[in-house]
């Protein structure tokens, strides 16, 4: 199991950077940051620019590996993205992941001056927006008409420095977007069962997250692919354990056994943030980073 931490883009660069480097000295595997314009009850303080956010750890980092968690079409077009992502993976020398999901009724889904998208549409939208988007990555020239999304002799040479392109981390629970995760992602994402969040207990969203594997099996044996092709990541902060796990490095052991044995292959844990949903005491947060999969055995 490797554990990652997601670090939100709310400080400027000339102090952030701080948070990045410090991340890669206690040697999580990954720090992601979310790709909104805005988020929550972040929304009216600082939120900076995912992409160039990581393009700025990029250059302040050498081992980590980076990302987004996750990136949405409700204001990103593949062809775009494809070139902003083409450079930012040289920049870090091949150490960028991407991840995706189908987006949702945040403010992301209005910012643009659009209506937001049913559920269908997002769902239909992304079925064509990551095909593309594996097309853009690993081909020099791409022409495709689509009923969201086209390009037209768009080129991306010379492509990534991963190959045949960066890994794409699909977020997704529903029958499509799991069949895109299967046929595209080399991970996949999930922050657990919404619909348990306020009410349910731990122990229900393991069975919950149990149900998501295993449809996730489904998907993936549909597509002809062994479901242990793919990285299983699961990020923390929205189950009802909450901020629990990070209470202690016994209390995260804990946390982190249980979902070691539904299967998961990485856990990602938010770099605490003072009087937020995210607050957590800086100390122990280290000492998780540093001692807890060790005692995993």
């Amino acid at each position: 199991m490797r554990l990652s931490t997601v670090i939100l883009p709310i400080h400027r660069w000339s102090e952030g950077q701080k948070t990045w480097q410090r991340a890669e000295e206690l040697g999580f595997h990954a720090a992601y940051t979310y790709d909104h314009l805005s988020w929550r009850t972040f929304r009216d303080g600082p939120w900076f620019g995912a992409l160039p956010t990581l393009t700025a750890a990029a250059t302040a980092t050498e081992r980590i590996r980076l990302g987004t968690l996750v990136t949405s079409p409700n204001f990103r077009h593949p062809v775009t993205l494809a070139k902003e992502l083409m450079a930012l993976d040289d920049i870090s020398g091949g150490r960028i992941t991407l991840g995706i999901g189908a987006g949702g009724n945040g403010f992301d889904a209005t910012a643009l001056g659009q209506e937001p998208w049913t559920p269908k549409e997002r769902a239909d939208r992304f079925a064509e927006f990551v095909p593309l988007l594996d097309r853009l990555l690993t081909e020099d020239a791409v022409t495709q008409r689509g009923t969201f999304y086209s390009a037209d002799e768009a080129r991306n040479i010379p492509g990534c420095v991963q190959r045949p392109r960066l890994p794409f981390a699909v977020a997704a629970t529903g029958p499509r977007g799991l069949k895109l995760a299967a046929r595209y992602g080399q991970a996949w994402v999930t922050t657990g069962d919404p619909k348990i969040f306020e009410d349910g207990t731990p122990e229900q969203s393991v069975v919950a997250l149990r149900g998501q594997i295993e449809k996730l099996g489904k998907a993936c044996a549909d597509t002809g692919r062994a479901v242990a092709e793919l990285d299983k990541v699961l990020l923390t902060g929205f189950t009802p354990d909450r901020g629990r796990p990070l209470e202690s490095v016994d209390a995260f052991v804990d946390f982190a056994g249980r979902h070691r044995e539904l299967g998961f292959t990485e856990l990602v844990i938010h770099w605490p943030i003072p009087d937020s949903d995210f607050a957590a005491d800086q100390q122990v947060f280290e000492r998780i980073a540093t001692e807890a999969l060790a005692q995993l055995g």
